[in-house]
């Protein structure tokens, strides 16, 4: 039992590293915030098929990214949950291995907008070509990206998540 808890916070630490890591990456292109993103370390959101332990993982992988690269409170706060909540509903529909990367993909889009409205006061007309930008970038990183990511890890899974 102990060995579990020791490999979920394991596990859940690496995520968070990584996402952190993939953030600054994107961050340093700057490409990981603002109208037009493309966080790499999205694609780390299909990880709550192989592991709970991604779910923890993501939310505080997300919540350093922002804290890090000088993100506004609400941002640091609401883009931290939409991730959270994202990684959870992902984990609820491990069962359907093709539409795990949805729940971020939506989630995102539909929330991350009114982040930029609220945090960094962007107008409210520009609200549906946030969404556009933003499911565009989520697309692109979750959905593409990300796919490619499941099928590798697919592979291995038995290697690198164990007793997930």
């Amino acid at each position: 039992m102990k060995n579990k808890k020791v490999l979920f916070i394991t596990q859940a630490a690496i995520i968070a590293a990584l996402y952190v890591i993939l953030t600054s990456l994107s961050a340093a292109l700057g490409i990981s915030s603002g109208v037009i993103q493309v966080r790499f370390s999205e694609a780390l959101t299909i990880l709550p098929f192989f592991t709970p332990a991604a779910i923890p993982g993501l939310f505080v992988g997300c919540l350093l990214s922002n804290l890090l690269t000088g993100a506004c409170f609400i941002d640091i706060v609401f883009g931290s949950l939409t991730t959270l909540l994202a990684a959870f509903i992902s984990y609820q529909l491990r069962k359907f291995k093709y539409v795990v990367c949805v729940p971020p993909i939506v989630a995102n889009t539909l929330f991350i907008p009114w982040i930029l409205r609220f945090g960094y006061g962007m107008t409210d007309d520009s609200i549906p070509f946030m969404m556009l930008t933003v499911g565009i970038g989520e697309v692109i990183s979750c959905g593409i990206l990300g796919c490619i990511l499941f099928t590798v890890l697919k592979k291995y899974k038995n290697v690198l998540f164990i007793n997930s």
